[in-house]
């Protein structure tokens, strides 16, 4: 399996600092997020039943109902790859690794893009697979560039699946309200927004008989109840909400001033993260983490990626830690 961020148990293993000294910043997740209620014991005690107030509240918060929850993206990433005979699939270079991954396990012929190279390569393409924002890169795509993309695709039984985990604080460029006719597929997930990563609970949004298929794949209760029942509950939440986008926006802006007063100045970013392309990156990466602090780090290309602080502590000392820092 790929590597991924929050493996404080290992980083601990690894620099000898015990996990409650880390300040975590590999994960993109917002460190502030829902705060879950104690929930009935029926959740536990019963099995879990569809349209319990979960789709009514999804389709109320993105805008459709063309849609089927799921254990996370994950869940959907794993599965989109067996709904299609062998093709050609084109995804940024520097992407969340998962979807590379899982369309080549099945088989499928993978091609890698920059975002200027998307126009060119899209006649040879079946299906264009793009996380918007992306990650790690923040790279963005207007909605109106999608949806020419995604007609294009169309034309010949091609598809286009936007991955918008991280689309929840800026709503407004979602697809998921175009979704219904086939050729569009657009994944949403609790985990970074909401900061409900541990909850595994995800949405497909495409046109029925994709999802009909897709939930006949995944099996009875996909969901268990008690993450039912949270995420519903999040999702009504719009209070929530909209303190947290603007809490989020402002974070954000303050991590890439931070990094910047430090050298650091980002290559790209989202409200929840900052990513820094250096050659360097390794270097970085490894001295922060001999100081407890942990982010991510790639590979290819060398980059490191920060997410936010979760309070005024985290934030004082991931300061001092870069200035302590030769860049």
């Amino acid at each position: 399996m790929l590597d991924h961020g929050g493996g404080i148990l290992a980083a601990s293993r690894r620099y000898g600092i015990p996990v409650n000294e880390w300040l975590d910043l590999s994960t993109g997740l917002n460190p502030q997020g829902w705060p879950v209620p104690a929930l009935p014991a029926s959740c536990w005690q019963r099995l879990p039943e569809e349209h319990d107030g979960l789709e009514a509240a999804a389709a109320d918060y993105y805008g459709s109902d063309a849609l089927l929850p799921v254990a996370g993206s994950q869940a959907a990433i794993q599965t989109l790859p067996l709904q299609r005979l062998t093709c050609r699939v084109g995804m940024l270079a520097a992407s969340y690794a998962e979807h590379a991954h899982a369309w080549t396990r099945h088989g499928h012929r993978v091609e890698r893009l920059e975002p200027e190279d998307i126009d060119a390569a899209l006649p040879r393409l079946d299906v264009l697979l793009l996380v918007n924002p992306n990650n790690p890169t923040g790279t963005r795509f207007s909605a109106e560039q999608l949806r020419t993309w995604q007609a294009a695709l169309a034309e010949r039984g091609g598809w286009l699946i936007v991955d918008e985990a991280f689309m929840d604080c800026t709503p407004e460029a979602s697809l998921a309200p175009h979704v219904g006719t086939p050729g569009l597929i657009v994944l949403r997930s609790l985990g970074k927004f909401f900061g409900l990563a541990g909850a595994r609970v995800g949405f497909v949004f495409a046109w029925r008989e994709l999802l009909e298929r897709l939930r006949e794949e995944l099996g009875p209760w996909a969901l268990a109840g008690p993450a039912r029942m949270a995420a519903k509950l999040a999702l009504l939440d719009t209070g929530w909400q909209t303190t947290a986008r603007q809490r989020l926006a402002a974070d954000g802006a303050r991590l890439a001033e931070l990094l910047a007063e430090h050298g650091l100045t980002p290559t790209g970013g989202t409200p929840l993260f900052q990513w820094l392309q250096r050659p360097d990156a390794q270097a970085l990466h490894e001295a922060l983490a001999h100081q407890g602090i942990l982010t991510r780090y790639f590979a290819a290309p060398q980059s490191v990626r920060f997410g936010l602080p979760g309070d005024g502590a985290g934030w004082s000392r991931l300061a001092s830690a870069l200035a302590t820092l030769r860049v």
